[in-house]
């Protein structure tokens, strides 16, 4: 892998990531950008406290632009757009209407590939390994600035999850502060470190989801399951069976074997809904959508959290789709979003029923 970095017309970082050793990066963004002007905030509710990023900014990014006005897609000829160059194998870059900026935080977008029509699942392993070595890298780079204390990598996929360009791409949110879902994971392992003198919550929820009848996929170096509670109707969560705390921790064995893993997961979900669940064959059903979240330990403070450290989380991604049924999604509606209680209408168990059916011949 070789890295370079350069800058944007108003002065926001770029990073090419090369598969070849020899490629050089010498491209000038030409466009007239003045430079970047962001409101983020982020405010405490005391009730329930957690945090909310306000950014207005925000109202005016780009939205749902036609494809051959995609600023993803590298810049060729007259058509100028984020990545100067006229082709890239992975770019990071700093998202122009960040939700976190400054002392909130920092946003960046990651383009996966240059070709504007494919998707994750389309990548080769190759190009997918240098994906998980932009995320490593990313994680590291953000973990030193002062305001970080927790980096999330992403994916949105779809309209329906509400993703606003179309190129594939994924995100990178650090924010200065443990989010509420990564505090409550915390405070479970920590109770249960402490009920049964020193044992691992993550490792006892893995070693009892893969003797049961969810496991998905296995592999030498990582499994994948959908969960006793999914909340989601298509739920799968990716475990490295050894136990480190973020990508950095991952070792070699692990980072060579996770392209295939991955990619054969994302193939299984764009090929669940294919009639078998009601809807009719050939129907031209979208790609399904879904949410891809790297969960990693935070790099802040633990000490709210009694006992526990940041090797006793465990790096997974959590996989999910919003798409229940061919034609239906699940909304979160009144019990979802009112009282964070999910209703979910796939039972677990057939979920990984139908990831197994699905698996490539």
């Amino acid at each position: 892998m070789k890295k370079t970095s350069t800058r944007l017309a108003d002065g926001r970082e770029l990073i090419y990531y090369d598969l070849s050793d020899d490629v050089v990066r010498e491209a000038v963004d030409r466009r007239p950008l003045d430079a970047t002007v962001t409101s983020s905030e982020v405010r405490r509710d005391p009730l329930l406290g957690d945090r909310v990023a306000v950014a207005s900014h925000r109202q005016g990014r780009t939205y749902h632009p036609p494809a051959d006005q995609c600023p993803l897609c590298p810049s060729r000829g007259e058509r100028l757009s984020e990545i100067p160059d006229a082709s890239y194998d992975v770019v990071v870059f700093e998202n122009r209407f960040p939700s976190l900026a400054g002392d909130s935080g920092r946003c960046e977008v990651v383009c996966f590939t240059s070709d504007h029509d494919a998707s994750f699942a389309d990548l080769s392993e190759r190009q997918a390994r240098l994906v998980l070595e932009a995320w490593t890298d990313r994680t590291s780079e953000l973990s030193h600035l002062p305001s970080v204390e927790q980096v999330f990598c992403f994916e949105n996929r779809g309209a329906e999850i509400g993703v606003t360009l179309q190129h594939p791409h994924g995100q990178i949110y650090a924010y200065p502060f443990t989010t509420p879902r990564t505090a409550l994971m915390l405070r479970h392992v920590a109770a249960h470190k402490e009920a049964t003198g020193g044992e691992n919550l993550f490792d006892a929820v893995l070693e009892r989801e893969l003797s049961g009848e969810r496991v998905v996929l296995e592999g030498e170096h990582w499994a994948a399951f959908v969960p006793y509670a999914a909340h989601w109707p298509y739920e799968v969560h990716l475990y490295p069976r050894r136990r480190v705390p973020d990508l950095l921790g991952l070792d070699e064995a692990a980072r060579a074997e996770f392209p295939g893993v991955y990619l054969e997961l994302l193939r299984r979900f764009d090929r669940i809904f294919d009639g078998r669940d009601g809807g009719k064959e050939g129907a031209g059903e979208p790609p399904t959508p879904y949410i891809a979240a790297w969960h990693q330990a935070p790099f802040g403070p633990l000490e709210e959290f009694d006992g526990v450290t940041r090797d006793d989380f465990a790096l997974h991604l959590e996989l999910f789709t919003i798409r229940r049924a061919t034609g239906k999604l699940k909304f979160l509606a009144g019990s979802e979003s009112g009282m964070d209680v999910f209703i979910n209408d796939v039972p677990p168990e057939r979920a990984a029923e139908r990831l197994r059916e699905v698996a490539s011949s």
